[in-house]
């Protein structure tokens, strides 16, 4: 029988919010990966980097700010630097539980670039917040490179910038054959890093791409069989955070069209979850998606926990 194949989208909760926290989330993600191996699934692994790469972004402005002759980090290199580090700590920890259970399988981290359209409406109306507090001094210069701001009353100001929706995976190539391999694979992470084509070259861009928006794109290119979710909640909810929530079981395409515009889902958690979830079932019908937690998947794979999603 064939493996199946999966992308793996791991939420926040699988990595932690510091690099210590990283370091033991990771082994207990390590774990629920390696069930999955354990399953016969062929895995190709995206991650989450918002704390991560606004950790990085701070620090790099800071060591800016005491030594002057330093150059700050551009966001397309903070979020290379997160794609390292992040992958590194996962391919880790990984190898190590697989090999603790007589399994012996190459795990690699791909540094991954995806192109982005540098008209895209996102950057008009940037949203994803990064990077330290500032003062009104420090804003003002930040307002001068022609970057956005957003105030926090009391607080200060913090850096804004784009999500551009994905267009390419650079790397998609070299994603797909170590994953016809048989090989886990590690790429696009944090949304993988945003690049505009410029003739020949790639610049990098401003922005982050939502990591959900990247698994479903991922998913679909590479003609997965499945696409698992892996967020802090077991099951996607209607009616979620009120005294009436009820866990959906299971959904279809025109469902969870129809939920989108009942307007069922948060914007910021759940949404780009399901948007990323029709992508993928658009392009590959055949499909599937579960939504669950870590904690949970080894059970919902087999059907006895989370939600489904089919066209």
């Amino acid at each position: 029988m064939s493996k199946k194949k999966v992308v793996v989208s791991l939420g926040h909760d699988a990595l932690g919010y510091t690099t210590t926290e990283q370091w033991d989330a990771v082994k207990i993600t390590a774990r629920a990966l390696a069930d999955l191996v354990e399953e016969d699934y062929q895995l190709t692994i995206t991650h989450s980097n918002g704390p991560q790469v606004s950790m990085i972004h701070k620090a790099m402005t800071e060591l800016r700010r005491v030594y002057i002759d330093y150059t700050p980090a551009p966001m397309c290199v903070c979020s290379a630097m997160s794609q390292g580090y992040v992958g590194y700590d996962i391919q880790n920890s990984l190898r190590a539980e697989l090999l603790s259970r007589g399994i012996s399988k190459p795990v690699s981290t791909i540094l991954t670039q995806v192109t982005v359209d540098p008209y895209d409406e996102a950057f008009y109306e940037p949203t994803k917040v990064i990077g330290r507090y500032m003062s009104k001094e420090d804003a003002e210069i930040e307002l001068k490179k022609g970057n956005y701001v957003k105030e926090y009353p009391g607080r200060g100001f913090r850096r804004v910038v784009a999500a551009p929706k994905p267009i390419d995976i650079v790397e998609i190539e070299a994603i797909r054959t170590l994953a016809e391999a048989d090989q886990v694979v590690i790429a696009c992470g944090g949304g993988g890093i945003p690049v505009i084509e410029q003739k020949n070259a790639l610049k990098g861009a401003s922005a982050v791409i939502e990591k959900d928006a990247i698994a479903g794109k991922l998913a679909a290119d590479l003609a997965c069989d499945e696409l698992i979710i892996l967020t802090s909640v077991d099951h996607v909810y209607k009616d979620f955070g009120s005294q009436n929530q009820t866990p959906i079981s299971a959904m279809n395409l025109d469902q969870a069209r129809q939920y989108i515009s009942e307007g069922q889902f948060e914007a910021g958690t759940m949404l780009p979850k399901i948007e990323a979830a029709v992508e993928y079932l658009q392009k590959v019908p055949k499909g599937r998606v579960l939504i669950t937690s870590m904690k949970c998947v080894k059970d919902a794979i087999k059907g006895k926990t989370g939600t489904l999603i089919t066209a």
